[in-house]
């Protein structure tokens, strides 16, 4: 049977640049739109040439696109000149981009009182954008804005506005849920009116979060006949966000009944990088990773009751909507305070340590994770430190290096700009294979004279210099830091959980509990870099004996 083709076009360096907190450079821009072409996208949307210093850049910059098309974007021409002579239209037109994508009025309330114009004007600026457009070579995409609302509100000049651009010549007229307040049987309706109109092959659906609705949508409509989906890595994008491409695009391959009635450019192999691309611009902005995103987070396929992870071991299907090997990620059992044995033993073959399933000293590990969650440790979200927690009971720990001692001492001083500030400075004493190093460093950072704080400055002295393994942790940093207090009153402790990451974007966790939050800052810290030897290989001095 053969599929129809569905194009999926991918806004995360426009609409992914108005998520508050978000800034791309151009180098950002760059990575990023690489990675999206090779997971395989039709469409990447540069952002909006003229509009600001990086996104011209980046236009200047462009990187060269294996796959998918490179796509300015812009609005039509305003009224009262030719779009020969609009000035806004001409930056967008000189990025000379093989498709061109304006964004145009179609609710009447929005043409009359936010432009000031006619009806019948707003309809010649459609018209004739896209018309100039298409008489360049170039592809012609209209953004229909506020269009669900629009046809609510006057159905036949929302309707005329996509008959105008289709007019002019355009290739797609992409329907825009602009405040994201449509429901999906409203995108169904409105869609499958539109469709009856302009076939379902010159239409396309954009749809924003703000109802927790837009994957949805995107699926109402294309059930309704629309072909071209938008969307942004991650769900990035205004207010609550737009599509999510990473939901969307494992579920159109991977559940029924679109990956029977359609295809799209992303291969089989493309689907299974999905992950590390959503890690990837989450690396890029700096952002902690969402782990319960459907499909691509860290916890999408953890299972943590015991009873439950027995099943798993026996079919996972039964517990799972796919395969997660299939988008990139992996099943996970965390070992906590509830797991059994079952549990145990998955999450030991995963990390690649084999023992028997009578081993008696499971049995001894079992209760030391219970206990050491007694006092603060949290093992389902660091399941790196469970890994060494396990070889080291287990006596296939590799010992790489040994802590002789650390010291943090903080002063408040005046930096070399003259402010005052408070400053810390670390030492670190290690043993690595018969010799003894000890490296220092500050939390004042170099280029910005801004205090980082202390854990800041221990990490920093930590890696500095761990000779031979040097070169191993090169790549090694830290993308994210959290403290809990535990208990209440003098028996309270502080735990730290550190996420680290290094050049393959992948991510690991590691805990500490402690007192004192720089010494639960130093336990994380230790395990962090232990786990990144432990992945590249580093050969060890000699295995820990447990005691």
């Amino acid at each position: 049977m053969t599929r129809e083709r569905l194009y999926l076009y991918d806004t995360t360096l426009r609409d992914g640049q108005q998520t508050q907190g978000v800034d791309f450079s151009v180098a950002d821009k760059v990575k990023i739109a690489r990675t999206l072409d090779a997971l395989g996208l039709d469409y990447i949307e540069g952002g909006w040439p003229g509009a600001n210093p990086t996104d011209s850049g980046f236009f200047r910059e462009a990187p060269k696109l294996r796959h998918a098309t490179f796509t300015a974007f812009g609005m039509t021409k305003r009224a009262g000149r030719s779009a020969a002579n609009d000035d806004v239209l001409a930056e967008v037109v000189n990025a000379r981009t093989p498709a061109v994508c304006l964004v145009g009025k179609s609710h009447d309330y929005h043409v009359e009182k936010a432009l000031g114009i006619t009806l019948d004007e707003n309809l010649a600026n459609v018209r004739e954008s896209v018309a100039h457009l298409v008489a360049q070579g170039r592809e012609a995409l209209f953004d229909a804005e506020h269009f669900f609302d629009g046809w609510k509100a006057n159905r036949a000049y929302a309707l005329a506005c996509l008959d105008a651009a289709m007019e002019g010549g355009a290739r797609w007229v992409v329907l825009c849920d602009t405040n994201g307040g449509t429901l999906p049987a409203e995108v169904a309706e409105i869609t499958a009116d539109v469709t009856a109109r302009i076939p379902g092959s010159h239409v396309g659906i954009h749809t924003h979060d703000d109802t927790g609705n837009a994957v949805a949508n995107t699926l109402a409509a294309i059930d309704a006949g629309a072909r071209q989906v938008q969307g942004t890595l991650n769900g990035l994008g205004e207010r609550c966000g737009n599509a999510n491409l990473c939901t969307i695009i494992p579920t159109l391959m991977l559940k029924a009944p679109y990956r029977d009635r359609f295809e799209i450019g992303v291969s089989d192999e493309g689907l299974r990088d999905l992950r590390r691309a959503s890690l990837l611009l989450d690396e890029v902005l700096n952002r902690q990773p969402n782990r319960h995103a459907p499909y691509v987070g860290a916890a999408a396929f953890a299972h943590k009751a015991g009873l439950h992870a027995s099943a798993i071991l026996k079919n996972p299907a039964t517990y799972e909507h796919i395969e997660p090997e299939a988008v990139g990620n992996a099943r996970i059992v965390p070992m906590s305070n509830q797991a059994g044995r079952s549990n145990m033993l998955r999450r030991l073959a995963e990390a690649g340590i084999e023992v028997d399933r009578d081993d008696p000293r499971l049995s001894h590990l079992l209760a030391a994770v219970k206990e050491r969650e007694d006092q603060g440790f949290a093992y389902d979200s660091a399941e790196a430190s469970f890994d060494l927690l396990a070889r080291r009971m287990l006596g296939c720990l590799p010992v790489f290096f040994e802590i002789d001692r650390y010291r943090v001492s903080i002063e408040r001083r005046f930096n070399a700009l003259g402010e005052r500030v408070t400053a810390s400075e670390a030492v670190v004493a290690v043993h690595v294979d018969g010799e003894r190093m000890i490296s220092a460093s500050e939390s004042i950072d170099p280029v910005t004279h801004q205090d980082q704080g202390p854990v800041n400055a221990l990490a920093r002295a930590l890696q500095k210099d761990l000779g031979r393994y040097q070169d191993y942790i090169g790549d090694l940093r830290l993308v994210d830091f959290k403290v809990r207090i535990i208990g209440a009153g003098t028996e309270a402790v502080t735990r730290v959980l550190l996420d680290s990451s290094d050049d393959t974007g992948e991510v690991w966790s590691t805990v500490g509990v402690s007192a004192n939050i720089v010494d639960a800052s130093f336990q994380a810290l230790e395990d962090a870099i232990v786990t990144k030897l432990i992945r590249m290989k580093a050969p060890a001095i000699r295995m820990a004996v447990h005691g």
